[in-house]
């Protein structure tokens, strides 16, 4: 049933749309009490005053002798009192009550023992000094925290200790998430072949939970009109707001917005976000109904540009203003007069600038949310961004972390990620050559290379000489590492080499331009005579050695050149080429550097060694070592 294709009804501003949205909408405010220990995170619904004081006596702050004050005047260190215990003063501890005559407690530090219960004070006490009076911290009628205020682990001491037992709280609004789609399984146990884990809802949770509301996850529903329309029901019925995951955009099984149609109605469908365009946002009786993208990326993008704002209007709370910074961008990015677009990207700190480095961009790359450091927004009325533009990126992460870490851009290898679970690092996969541009423009603190000299067999030290003429450089070595053709297991085609790569029924994958295994390629096909144009695949291009085995692990293509790291980690088969040096180019001032130190100090780490043998295909006899490049080097 209902195998229309639907058509968006708008491309509406993400702001407007927003706007108009909340407009309609109506969430109502409702109350309950709940004991003070459950109050953590939770919206008061009215002030919240003291019934006690805190402390509600005078109590010791330090341990010593209570004194009476006025007994000690006149005492200095040439006129000594003696006192006696029981008459003169007593031994307190912090915290004791002090109760009259005395009215001063002196440290047990300027007090010297005598004899027989006898002490000695060379220092005379002020009246009520180191003594906590009644109400110091906290009056009794005074008030803790104010209404419409989000309880914190702090606030709930300050309430206990107010005499507190039990808060007025806003309820908390029920939010129920409904995925959709018939690919979508529950259980790891489910996943299979053309399956895909439900996760989109399980992070839903977490951030529903984050922002104060009830979440109530259902199972997922097929793309089947009838049971799409009779489980919305239920659930609208159940929870405030429902949140519908899938089936939002224009495909033949895409229901969402046909069912909230006869539900209902369709406020909004579709805006100009990206990732995040084929957004719904609809009212079914009188409550906010929203169709969320499927894609990871964008599904997290439109929860937190429209359910968020929802809930925290809720409890009339502000959202927090993120932090934002400005950056240079490492790579250029094409965008569109279509759409708003936010950019994931990690960011660095270089001499005295941020860089911010694009990650993949794809609206199902969930890890692309996961390393992201920031966001960066493309306005809808921008083609791109050029290459060392500044731009304003929105944090995602403490600005101290990002400081403190090592900026790698350059060749992959999963051995950064080694680095990385050992140093703070951020990277960008951008080909060698990419290393050596953002190296030369001041974009990273290293650049991971292995880029072939044609003429003369050597790797990396006349790439550095040829693109930093006059400068002072260095080399890290950094690894010798396998590169060859990944297959199949028992290389069913039986690939043996680059003149296999012009068979008919040898489909290729292969790396980006500037990339050294790119150059490599190259290098054994002009040796061979062999045509790129031959090659099936030949343009068909990837960011990492890992994206190559698992194109070739999957059946997309019969083979790809590749680090033997990635053909052992996809459990592949391998053909070896041969050996290479991926090595670090840096500037030779920045070896003073301690985020470089520790950098060379990881590479000899036990840790690090481990890890590597363990990805097997390498070896690692100068890894380390410091070599200096340059006209006087």
């Amino acid at each position: 049933m209902k195998e229309n294709r639907n058509i968006y009804i708008s491309n509406m501003d993400v702001d407007k749309a927003k706007e108009l949205y909340m407009d309609r909408v109506s969430l109502f405010s409702e109350y309950e009490f709940i004991p003070v220990l459950e109050a953590v995170g939770r919206v008061t619904g009215e002030p919240v005053f003291a019934v006690r004081s805190s402390p509600d006596y005078n109590a010791a702050a330090m341990d010593g002798i209570a004194v009476i004050a006025e007994s000690t005047i006149g005492v200095n260190e040439m006129n000594p009192l003696t006192l006696k215990v029981g008459q003169d003063f007593i031994y307190v501890n912090t915290g004791n009550m002090i109760n009259e005559p005395y009215n001063a407690v002196i440290m047990i530090e300027d007090v010297m023992d005598l004899d027989e219960g006898y002490v000695k004070i060379i220092k005379a006490a002020s009246p009520w000094q180191h003594i906590r009076p009644v109400g110091e911290d906290i009056v009794s009628g005074e008030m803790i925290v104010p209404s419409v205020h989000r309880v914190r682990p702090v606030d709930l001491g300050a309430l206990i200790a107010g005499g507190i037992d039990k808060v007025k709280v806003y309820t908390r609004l029920k939010v129920g998430i409904m995925p959709t789609g018939s690919e979508i399984v529950d259980k790891l146990s489910e996943l299979e072949r053309g399956r895909i884990i439900d996760s989109n809802s399980r992070v839903f949770e977490a951030l529903i939970n984050e922002y104060g509301a009830m979440p109530n996850r259902y199972a997922p529903i097929q793309d089947d009109y009838e049971l799409i329309k009779e489980a919305l029901l239920k659930r609208v019925v159940e929870n405030d707001i429902v949140i519908i995951i899938a089936g939002s955009s224009a495909g033949t099984k895409d229901y969402t917005v046909e069912v909230v149609k006869e539900l209902g109605e369709v406020v909004v469908h579709g805006v100009a976000l990206k990732p995040g365009k084929p957004v719904i946002l609809g009212i079914i009786d009188n409550k906010p109904v929203i169709g969320i993208p499927g894609y990871p990326v964008s599904a997290y993008i439109t929860f937190e540009a429209f359910v968020k704002p929802l809930l925290y209007n809720r409890y009339k709370q502000e959202i927090t203003q993120e932090e934002i910074i400005k950056a240079s961008v490492t790579k250029r990015i094409v965008s569109s007069f279509k759409y708003r677009e936010l950019i994931r990207v990690t960011l660095g700190y270089i001499n005295g600038k941020y860089v911010a480095t694009p990650l993949t961009r794809g609206a199902g790359v969930t890890m692309s949310l996961v390393k992201a450091d920031g966001i960066l927004s493309v306005p809808q009325s921008c083609e791109g961004i050029e290459v060392s533009e500044e731009v304003e990126v929105k944090l995602l992460k403490p600005i101290e972390k990002i400081r403190q870490s090592l900026v790698i851009i350059g060749s992959h290898d999963i051995t950064i990620d080694f680095i990385s679970d050992i140093i703070p690092a951020a990277s960008g996969h951008v080909g060698s050559m990419g290393g050596i541009m953002a190296l030369k423009r001041g974009e990273c603190h290293l650049a991971p290379i292995h880029l072939l000299d044609e003429s003369t067999g050597e790797y990396n030290i006349s790439y550095i000489k040829r693109f930093f003429k006059g400068e002072r450089m260095a080399l890290i070595r950094g690894l010798r590492r396998e590169q060859g053709f990944i297959v199949p297991k028992g290389n069913p085609q039986q690939i043996e080499g680059f003149n296999d790569l012009t068979r008919r029924d040898i489909s290729f994958v292969n790396r980006q331009k500037g990339s050294g295994t790119r150059l490599l390629l190259d290098y054994n096909l002009i040796k061979l005579g062999l045509s790129t144009e031959a090659i099936n695949g030949y343009d068909r291009e990837m960011n990492t050695h890992m994206a190559v085995a698992i194109s070739v692990k999957t059946g997309s293509a019969s083979t790809g050149l590749a680090v033997k790291s990635a053909a052992n980690a996809l459990d592949m088969e391998f053909i070896p080429v041969g050996f290479e040096s991926y090595d670090f180019a840096l500037y030779e001032k920045d070896l003073e550097d301690e985020k470089i130190k520790a950098f060379i100090k990881a590479l000899s780490s036990d840790r690090f060694i481990a890890s590597v043998q363990k990805a097997g295909g390498y070896s690692m006899e100068e890894t380390g070592k410091v070599i200096l490049v340059g006209e006087d080097n």
